[in-house]
């Protein structure tokens, strides 16, 4: 059970925990047995508000939009993950986004990577920019551009790294000395690479930003989102998003991540064997144009990510050598084991559209000038049988 102080328990840097292995904290940090039972899981607090001694004196809870006991134990744990001081939960990655972006006024400048999930995008240019804040999308990889964009008005960096759906590899270092240099708060979106694989605060970053519904999760069962920090001013500015616009989670969501995080490690260390036989099987196969996964020595990205990242993740994006929406949609079609299916993460294997599924919302002359085309395909590669996984693309590709 955790500690009814919701600040004390949130610090990542606790000291029973702060010095043990990635997998050891992914099982215990944040969590204590449960006194009152011995229940070594934490249990499930499904309650809205709870009981007062006298008006304003409490156990640390007082109603359960601001706080509750197995979120703070989720937010433990998920910082002590990314090595941060505080984690904040909230009902889903782009609630998280959108609490971070209300920390901004109208005027202010924000430079983000031209290769973002669609819903980032979408709440940047259709939520944020009618009130007054201004977006640059530009390439990330090519700090010359970064600098170029930056104006006196920047106060945000945002960035993905590895990017979806191209799978570029973005120096977190580099565009963190120059956010730095500006004055701007960095935002790393850390979802394709989750906390075992990029630790993007040690490398300069001052929010990390995670859609749990993936990687976290990683069950494709829930929906969720997290932002960890260091950063006192703004620990206190998105725990008052939470209470003020109540975008929390709930304590059965937090449950299911929390008990994702236990296996985590175990989790990415095959989804990244997986997509590393899938990425050097499709840059082989007869039928394939362009293979996009940072764990091939031909990708641009390639000494970068294996600078900053422990592996290459389970993300792999490819093009078909006779490269046409038609022949896309054939091949997604054919797959059995590969489920054609939004999101990205679990432990099955999907198959996405980028195009036409998840950055429908950004402008096609937009995605193409990113080198997003129309026939890219997306797979997010699970923990399965590697000979089944490649045995069904063969078959897939062969159907043209």
């Amino acid at each position: 059970m955790p500690s009814p102080d919701t600040h004390a328990a949130t610090n990542g840097h606790d000291a029973s925990t702060a010095e043990l292995g990635f997998g050891t904290r992914a099982i215990h940090a944040g969590q204590e047995p449960d006194p009152s039972t011995g229940a070594i899981m934490t249990p499930v607090y499904l309650t809205s508000t709870y009981v007062q001694s006298a008006p304003g004196e409490h156990k640390g809870y007082e109603y359960a939009r601001v706080s509750n006991p197995t979120r703070t134990a989720l937010e433990a744990n998920l910082a002590s993950l990314e090595g941060a001081d505080e984690g904040i939960c909230f009902a889903s990655g782009l609630a998280a986004t959108d609490a971070i972006l209300k920390r901004l006024r109208p005027g202010d400048h924000v430079v983000a990577g031209n290769d973002l999930y669609g819903g980032t995008y979408r709440i940047m240019r259709q939520v944020f920019e009618p009130f007054g804040l201004t977006f640059s999308f530009i390439d990330m990889t090519d700090l010359d551009a970064v600098e170029a964009a930056f104006t006196d008005a920047t106060k945000l960096v945002w960035v993905e790294t590895p990017t979806n759906p191209l799978l570029q590899v973005v120096d977190i270092t580099a565009v963190a000395e120059q956010a730095k240099a500006r004055g701007a708060t960095l935002v790393v979106d850390n979802t394709f690479a989750s906390p075992y694989l990029q630790q993007p605060l040690s490398l300069g970053a001052d929010l990390v930003i995670h859609s749990t519904t993936k990687y976290l999760g990683g069950h494709s069962d829930v929906v969720g989102g997290a932002v960890m920090t260091s950063d006192e001013g703004w620990t206190e500015h998105l725990r008052f998003q939470i209470k003020a616009a109540g975008g929390a989670p709930g304590p059965m969501d937090c449950f299911l991540v929390l008990r994702a995080t236990k296996t985590l490690h175990l989790r990415m260390e095959r989804h990244c064997e997986n997509a590393r036989g899938i990425a050097h099987f499709l840059d082989a196969h007869p039928a394939v144009g362009h293979v996009r996964y940072p764990g091939l020595a031909s990708h641009p990205g390639h000494a970068i990510a294996a600078r900053q990242m422990r592996d290459f993740g389970g993300m792999v994006s490819f093009t078909l050598k006779d490269d046409s929406v038609e022949n896309a949609t054939k091949v997604m079609k054919a797959t059995r084991v590969f489920a054609l299916a939004e999101s990205l993460g679990g432990v099955e294997s999907l198959v996405n559209h980028p195009a036409s599924m998840t950055h429908a919302s950004v402008p096609r002359e937009q995605r193409l000038a990113a080198g997003l085309t129309d026939s890219l395909i997306r797979l997010s590669v699970g923990v399965e049988d590697l000979d089944d996984l490649t045995a069904d693309l063969d078959r897939a590709l062969r159907s043209l």
